[in-house]
């Protein structure tokens, strides 16, 4: 995979030149790196993304065998995106001091200590979603700044791809293991949960190469040639579009991922066919992940793709609230496409809207922040609609619902009217 000149070499010291672009800033341009530190941008990146969401593919499937309460799951499915949203801020902050590289290594440092700490019995394993959540919030907004940077432009939409693609087939195979690894040690749930210790570990390892990667930090502004002060992203028509869809497929993500199997064991179908629903879910995730920014990020004008993601994510909930029992995992595979699609397409929709690189970070942080939160809302809504009303058909079509109303809410996004 060709990268950028700017993705340097890991020798701890800085090589190559800086090209004014603009006043108050400069554009680092190194040396072309070797062949092996490409492969081990690469490899890093690729480690990173399969463990990025393994920790939030496990309570579905492991409920139903640990016999987690409706509560503990209702919990354990509004942590991530609350989480996320509120520690997203700290992203920036982490950004201007260690940069992107040393961001993502320290990041992936945490998650491994969250992950240990969800083996520790209940208690634990809110706790280190807390920790694994606030670690996630930061390579999510570090990701799309780090493609941009360190890939080439062609490539970014590719690398979105496979960010995404590895991600979902990390989650997939560990939502598929953890119900038998769970049955097999007598029902020891921690076991199962302490699966996701391997991939963090791994995706420290990876990336704690990049780390060793300097770039200079812009110069500041001289008083003859300030640069103009840009006007702060949530006064801007486009960051809220951003967020609007960023948050509603986000909402939707998350409370399918909470709420899957329990929807499938309702309509009939049994538990161990639930659980691999799940990870078919997880799955689909994978594939639409991967299809959407290799598609979209070519193109001048995404709002096709905005409407397309939305439309396969209402066939599928429109599936699971007429047959669900038919066809379990066709509509799981259908509705994850599209989820898929709606968790990577934002990443090249920061790259395609944002000006340059901080552009891009701020625009990212204002929409996971905000959106995230209105996905945490999803399970918990969810489940109040079905305490409520006995039937899952309420919360998915009123899921459905929303989706349709944030196709419109994000047309802005799609598109630049410059």
């Amino acid at each position: 995979m060709p990268v950028s000149s700017s993705a340097g070499t890991p020798t701890g010291t800085t090589t190559g030149t800086t090209t004014g672009t603009r006043p108050g800033t400069t554009a680092w341009t190194p040396a072309p790196p070797a062949p092996a530190a490409g492969v081990l941008l690469v490899v890093g990146f690729v480690l990173l993304s399969l463990n990025t969401r393994v920790a939030f593919g496990q309570i579905g499937p492991l409920a139903p065998v640990a016999h987690f309460g409706s509560a503990a799951v209702t919990v354990l499915g509004l942590l991530p995106p609350l989480c996320m949203g509120l520690f997203a801020p700290l992203a920036p902050l982490v950004r201007r001091r260690l940069g992107e590289e040393r961001g993502l290594l320290w990041a992936s440092v945490v998650l491994v200590a969250g992950a240990v700490l969800r083996m520790l019995g209940m208690p634990g394993l809110y706790a280190g979603t807390v920790v694994v959540s606030l670690a996630t919030a930061v390579i999510n907004v570090l990701v799309p700044v780090f493609v941009r940077t360190r890939f080439s432009h062609r490539h970014v939409g590719t690398m979105m791809g496979v960010y995404a693609l590895s991600m979902g087939v990390g989650s997939a195979i560990v939502a598929a293991l953890v119900a038998p690894v769970a049955q097999a040690s007598g029902g020891s749930w921690q076991l199962a949960i302490g699966i996701a210790v391997v991939p963090a570990v791994l995706a420290a390892a990876g990336i704690a190469p990049q780390a060793r990667v300097h770039r200079p930090r812009p110069a500041p502004p001289t008083a003859a040639g300030a640069a103009v002060p840009r006007q702060h992203v949530a006064r801007t028509g486009l960051a809220w579009s951003l967020t609007a869809f960023f948050g509603i497929q986000t909402l939707a993500f998350y409370t399918a991922l909470a709420w899957l199997p329990s929807v499938l064991i309702a309509s009939g179908t049994g538990r161990t066919a639930a659980g691999t629903c799940q990870a078919v879910l997880i799955l689909g995730v994978a594939v639409g992940g991967f299809l959407a920014p290799v598609l979209a990020a070519p193109r001048a004008d995404q709002r096709p793709h905005i409407l397309g993601t939305v439309l396969v994510c209402a066939a599928g909930f429109t599936g699971l609230m007429l047959a669900p029992s038919g066809l379990p995992a066709l509509w799981a595979a259908v509705l994850g496409i599209g989820l898929g699609a709606g968790q990577a397409l934002p990443g090249v929709l920061y790259a395609r809207r944002g000006t340059d690189h901080d552009h891009v970070a701020a625009l990212s942080t204002m929409a996971q922040t905000c959106g995230y939160l209105i996905a945490a809302t999803g399970p918990a809504l969810a489940a109040a609609l079905h305490g409520a009303t006995g039937s899952w058909t309420v919360p998915l079509a009123a899921v459905t619902a929303t989706l349709l109303l944030g196709a419109a809410l994000s047309s802005r996004a799609g598109h630049d009217p410059r």
